[in-house]
């Protein structure tokens, strides 16, 4: 993984953490997810139409099939995220999904894209999904106090997370369409496709943004940002290395639940930051 690479996917990870915890401090499920998917849309239409101006990218009938496709994906990621929100914490729900969602989008990258990662970033991708699980902590436990409902939503997240990152690691590198366009249509046909939901519930949405548009006005912007970096690197770097290393973000995300949030165990967390560290050493060296 080059230098530039490395950088890349450490500023999408802090924006990734950020925008999540913004995220769970709201918890405000689909309608929410409509709120800052409207905000986004807006508030980056004038930069995508200058990327189409200057780049003037081929969008014919597969580009379009494959632009909705992800939306589609996209659009799942969001629902099943913040459904575990409503129901778990994000020390919880933020590591399953993040950590289990590189590992199975490296193997896939394996399967179907041929890349062979070496020795040494298999024992990075080893460390960081060992430091997600010490992070979360025994599934037993989290079965005898009622969290198995939000383990269950991160583990589905995780999976949409590994099928979205194939599946737009063929866009970008692909077809080469720019990274930007396709986090823009995802935030357009977002919006589109829950807009008669939200209508039918403008009181709902008329609240949300009282209490919580500084935390939609954050999201719409770091969202499509952090994603933005990550896929700028996937432009030239296998995602083998790049998706598990972008989950030092769960770094992150601990710490904005011990610190910001009052969750518990941090003791425990700090011993799962050490072992993911040794295995963002281990995917960059390799």
């Amino acid at each position: 993984m080059s230098v530039l690479a490395l950088i890349l996917v450490l500023g999408s990870a802090l924006l990734h953490a950020t925008w999540n915890w913004l995220a769970k401090r709201a918890s405000g499920g689909l309608l929410f997810v409509w709120v800052f998917s409207t905000l986004s849309t807006l508030i980056y239409l004038p930069v995508i139409a200058l990327t189409i101006l200057a780049l003037r990218p081929h969008i014919g009938a597969v580009e379009i099939a494959l632009l909705l496709g992800s939306s589609t994906l996209h659009i799942g990621y969001f629902f099943l995220l913040n459904r575990g929100y409503q129901v778990g914490d994000l020390s919880l729900v933020y590591p399953l999904s993040r950590g289990t969602g590189p590992v199975l989008a490296a193997l896939g990258a394996v399967a179907l894209f041929g890349e062979r990662p070496s020795s040494l970033a298999f024992v990075g991708i080893a460390l960081v999904t060992s430091g997600v699980f010490i992070l979360t902590g025994d599934v037993r436990a989290l079965r005898r106090n009622g969290a198995l409902t939000a383990v269950v939503y991160g583990l589905l997240t995780g999976l949409v997370i590994a099928m979205y990152t194939l599946w737009d690691k063929l866009i970008v590198s692909g077809l080469l369409l720019p990274p930007l366009l396709l986090i823009w249509v995802s935030s357009l046909t977002r919006t589109i496709t829950l807009a008669p939901y939200a209508l039918r519930h403008r009181s709902t949405i008329n609240s949300l943004w009282r209490h919580y548009r500084k935390e939609a006005l954050g999201i719409a912007v770091l969202d499509t940002l952090s994603y933005i970096l990550f896929l700028v690197a996937l432009t030239f770097s296998p995602v083998s290395y790049l998706s598990p290393a972008r989950q030092i973000s769960i770094l992150l995300g601990a710490f904005l639940g011990v610190r910001m949030l009052a969750e518990s165990d941090a003791r425990r967390r700090f011993i799962a930051a050490g072992v993911m560290l040794l295995g963002l050493v281990a995917l960059t060296l390799g």
